[in-house]
């Protein structure tokens, strides 16, 4: 088939380099030239594992194209997916500028029938705005379906190629048929195509996100429980998890979720709910719960210092800045949230991640008191305390010897729980996690941290 993809971002080139894949003939449109021109040569704007094996080896055999040109795009294609950004307003809905202008263009270009798909993330009723936008411009028949996406940032590609179900919306047989041709190669161990009204296609991305998100804050809600009362989170979890009707998935403890989805798709159905008169309130005590657990780790370490002021002129070492491991995404990064208030403090922060400072550093901005280091050990020489806020593989097997060299005081605050409390005491860290027992620190361990 021939399909045109409108975005290059996370979404629309994970799936333009992923339908050429199966043989399609893909062209991605994007107006920003210079993101075109470095994908035209290869260069890949964002980091995911096997996106750049898959994009280069598809430019190569041909199926795979960029352009800037909106027009050559339509007109070649035979599907457009529009996977443009829908960025959060200041009320929390989702903001579809650039959903209806690449619709007004697309109608501009129509050239026959065209199948046209909201693939960015979009309230309902989406679809209706596009199907008019598209309308106002063109003579020519289309239809409008919803095919939203559940790709996970670090796992793209084998979302994408192995999929657990492909959810279409539609409003006719005609469209439905070209949707089901289309994703057939994808679901070749029989994982549903499930094809249903476009509403509820609409509805189902952020109903899973919410659901999703409404886990792990219920989860850290759960952990924050366990240190009151003296129960383990990790004991909890299996217990809990090995229901059946429950199951493992989304039950590890942290502080808080981040990234381009969760965070977003929540406030939105918020927002979609306070528009037809409903009151989200388990969607907004998700919200509330993650907003305040962000904040948990330094009130940890100020806790452990004594106060605030106590951190003035103190080194503190950062491991992990993206949302979540194998991505560079900081967009809402718990880590964004612990260094800023680190730093407010009077703190000095040397941060590590092995993808995202660069993206990092954009987000944040200069600050002198923040550090990039050249890799995890370098950033704690002499550092005063070590805090983890993602849980890149890397960082579960440390040597702990040159960790203990390289710090003024071994004290490790683990805000993914990556690190084990008894290996921890076994060790001579001071070692605080999410809703386990932390280690009390011995006599070697207070010397040290008092003579720092």
């Amino acid at each position: 088939m021939d399909i045109a993809v409108i975005g290059t971002g996370y979404v629309g080139l994970v799936a333009g380099a992923c339908f050429a894949d199966t043989g399609n003939e893909v062209v991605c449109v994007d107006v920003n030239e210079a993101k075109i021109a470095a994908l035209v040569k290869g260069e890949i704007p964002i980091y995911e594992p096997g996106l750049a094996d898959i994009v280069q080896r598809n430019v190569k055999d041909g199926r795979l194209s960029f352009t800037t040109s909106l027009k050559h795009g339509v007109q070649k294609a035979e599907i457009i997916f529009i996977a443009v950004g829908t960025p959060q307003d200041e009320d929390g809905s989702a903001d579809l500028t650039h959903v209806l202008a690449v619709a007004r263009g697309i109608g501009e270009h129509m050239n026959g029938y065209k199948v046209i798909v909201d693939k960015s993330t979009v309230p309902v009723g989406t679809a209706e705005k596009v199907r008019k936008e598209i309308a106002s411009k063109t003579t020519h028949s289309f239809d409008v379906v919803s095919n939203p996406e559940f790709l996970k940032e670090g796992a793209a590609i084998d979302d994408f190629l192995k999929p657990d179900r492909v959810v279409v919306g539609v409003s006719s047989e005609k469209a439905g048929k070209i949707m089901m041709d289309l994703y057939a190669p994808f679901v070749r161990t029989n994982n549903p195509i499930i094809v249903m009204d476009v509403p509820s296609a609409e509805m189902t991305k952020y109903a899973a996100n919410t659901m999703l998100a409404t886990r792990i804050s219920f989860m850290n809600e759960i952990a924050n429980l366990c240190e009151k009362v003296g129960a383990d989170i990790d004991a909890v979890r299996i217990g809990i998890g090995t229901d059946s009707r429950i199951g493992m998935s989304f039950l590890f403890p942290g502080i808080g979720y981040g990234g381009s989805c969760f965070p977003k798709d929540v406030q939105a159905l918020i927002r979609t709910g306070k528009d037809v008169g409903i009151s989200l309130k388990i969607s907004a005590a998700v919200e509330d719960v993650n907003a305040q657990q962000k904040s948990l780790m330094f009130q940890k370490i100020v806790k452990f210092y004594g106060s605030a002021e106590s951190l003035k002129g103190k080194k503190i070492a950062v491991w992990g800045l993206a949302f979540k491991p194998k991505t560079d995404d900081v967009r809402d990064a718990p880590a964004l949230v612990v260094i800023a208030d680190l730093l407010k403090a009077g703190a000095e922060v040397s941060a590590f991640d092995p993808e995202a400072m660069k993206t990092f550093a954009a987000k944040l901005g200069n600050n002198p008191a923040l550090t990039y280091a050249e890799s995890a050990l370098h950033a704690l020489q002499d550092s005063d305390a070590l805090v983890i806020c993602t849980e890149w593989g890397e960082f579960r097997r440390p040597n702990f010897n040159k960790m203990k060299v390289a710090m003024r005081a071994p004290v490790v605050f683990d805000g993914r729980n990556i690190l084990e409390s008894k290996k921890m005491a076994e060790e001579g860290f001071y070692y605080e996690c999410m809703g386990r027992p932390g280690v009390t620190s011995t006599r070697n361990v207070a010397a040290k941290i008092n003579a720092a």
